[in-house]
């Protein structure tokens, strides 16, 4: 399609600012970024659509423009949601790079011009191929009962004979095509989740092909197409724990590029239902925080108990009894520490806490998780009496089996500079015992932190031998336990100003990472291998041991 023929259709609110001899371009696909540099997921030809949060100054807009005219973008799109008016020296830049820019009305969500591009584009190159994107259209705007996108896949099979899956960034099938056969196995979604997130990690360009078993599967990434998606995204460690996967039975490097181009448009339709799904995990989210909030804050457990009972039927609708709870914390970190983690965290955990056993998005709908900084805390509803598959009481969530399928996956994900720990509370059944349980799941991802490994878990069970039972060890030996760790330390930072048990406590809290250790002390970081040195030979342990780790945890957690 052309530029000039945007420009005619009234619905989709475009106002031209500069680039009129430029009208009669073709539009090959539509992409909507607000990264800074978005080359990467560029093939020519796009209309790109931006919110603009990629702007911080005047000078910013000079390079990215360069950037799309280099990509050889079609035409820039910009959000007036954010700023109002365009600034002028995007305007500028535009015109400088011979690249037409259109001004979106703020009252015109991006998805309604995706929608649009993607049918109009698909219908004219694939030709016949046209009545199966309008039928998705429809499909995906239909709301839920038009089937979602099980229903879309089911049409890629009977209009174009492919077999495909929707998975989720930890392998979980999400949806898949009816006419499929059996499902994905465990082991193939882990493989070709973890194949994806190596290759998004690397910056390669998608579709990805992975061969599992003697089959050949293309993988195509569903990013989020919503105007606010991307606003903050700078850097892939932001959103690729997050991303769903499209994965088709078949070789995608033989395709020609209408084919390529008609499941690009899948894509972009199944990522408008993506955004519609995280839309609706906004009330689940709301109410997380707002309980969390209240347990934090030392809030009278009347009113935390009033805040339950709002959430229980929003969580475990038709549900008579009032549930049990459990708390579980995640934190995802990365060297450096210069990305927020809570976000990516999120995700991650309303994914995770979904049986790995059961398709489809609507199992979340149970799941309530808030994040602050670099940790997400899920607040998750239990039937008062909790069964497994064969009908035997179960304790609710175990640590390590939240874990069983996704660690691969994941682990590939984080990619060497990454790592998720994940701690599980005990079930409580009142109000009165939310915050216990929270400073418990506290507890248990740190026992997980001190453990090798990107991605590890830790439940409440390992935690009795040790901080539950302190109330309970006698004053004399706890006063004993600490003196013989922490007074070596505390009489030399009084005669050197060492400050030792301050940088023992922040290596601690860092679990042990030598990077996010020294930046947060301002440190060199040989300045901090020197002063841990110095601990290990005042005291006689080695903080590199699990078992010292804990000791000195629990001895400063007395004190």
């Amino acid at each position: 399609m052309r530029l000039r023929a945007l420009l005619e259709t009234d619905a989709l609110g475009l106002r031209l600012l500069g680039g009129d001899e430029e009208l009669d371009r073709t539009v090959r696909g539509v992409m909507t970024t607000d990264l800074r540099d978005p080359s990467r997921y560029l093939s020519g030809g796009e209309l790109v659509l931006t919110g603009l949060a990629w702007r911080r100054d005047a000078s910013d807009s000079e390079p990215f423009v360069r950037i799309l005219a280099s990509a050889g973008v079609a035409a820039l799109a910009a959000g007036e949601a954010e700023l109002g008016d365009i600034p002028d020296d995007l305007v500028s830049a535009c015109v400088r790079h011979r690249l037409p820019l259109f001004a979106v009305n703020e009252r015109v969500a991006f998805a309604t011009i995706t929608e649009y591009v993607v049918r109009q584009v698909s219908g004219e190159r694939a030709g016949d191929l046209a009545a199966v994107v309008d039928r998705h259209r429809r499909l995906m705007t239909s709301g839920p009962a038009g089937g979602g996108p099980d229903v879309v896949l089911d049409l890629l099979g009977t209009d174009l004979d492919l077999r495909a899956w929707v998975l989720s960034p930890a392998g979980r099938p999400i949806a898949g095509t009816s006419s499929a056969g059996a499902p994905l196995s465990d082991e193939v979604c882990a493989t070709l989740a973890a194949e994806h997130l190596a290759a998004a990690r690397t910056g390669r360009r998608g579709p990805h092909r992975v061969t599992s078993h003697g089959t050949t599967y293309s993988l195509f990434p569903i990013r989020s197409s919503g105007r606010g998606a991307t606003a903050a995204s700078r850097d892939v460690r932001e959103t690729v724990l997050s991303d769903w996967l499209l994965a088709v039975e078949a070789d995608a490097g033989d395709w020609p590029e209408e084919r390529l181009d008609l499941l690009q448009g899948v894509t972009q339709l199944i990522a408008v239902e993506r955004d519609r799904r995280d839309a609706a995990r906004t009330v689940r989210r709301r109410l997380a925080q707002e309980v969390l909030e209240l347990v934090q804050t030392g809030a009278a457990p009347a009113e935390i108990a009033a805040r339950l009972r709002v959430a229980a039927p929003v969580l475990l609708p038709g549900l008579g009894a009032a549930p049990h709870w459990q708390v579980v914390v995640a934190r995802v970190e990365w060297d450096g520490g210069e990305i927020e983690g809570g976000p990516v965290a999120q995700s991650l955990l309303e994914e995770i806490l979904v049986d790995p056993h059961a398709a489809g998005p609507e199992p979340s709908d149970r799941i309530a998780v808030a994040h602050t900084g670099d940790e997400a805390i899920a607040l998750v509803p239990l039937p008062a009496v909790t069964t497994d598959h064969e009908g035997a009481e179960h304790p609710g969530l175990i640590a390590d089996s939240l874990l069983e399928t996704v660690r691969d996956p994941l682990g590939a994900g984080l990619d060497g500079d990454g790592r998720l720990t994940l701690g599980v509370s005990a079930s409580v059944h009142s109000a009165e015992g939310l915050r216990g349980a929270l400073e418990e799941a506290r507890h248990a991802r740190r026992v997980a932190a001190a453990r090798p490994g990107r991605v590890c878990a830790a439940g409440h069970q390992e935690l009795a031998s040790h901080v539950l039972l302190l109330p309970f060890v006698p004053d004399d030996v706890r006063r004993a336990f600490t003196a013989r760790l922490l007074d070596p330390l505390r009489d030399y930072d009084r005669r050197h100003r060492a400050e030792l048990i301050p940088t023992l406590e922040a290596f601690l809290d860092c679990d042990g990472s030598w990077t996010r250790c020294a930046t947060r002390l301002h440190l060199h970081v040989n300045t901090l291998r020197y002063r841990v040195g110095r601990i290990e030979q005042l005291t006689g342990r080695d903080l590199s041991r699990l078992e010292d780790k804990l000791d000195f945890f629990l001895a400063l957690r007395i004190s």
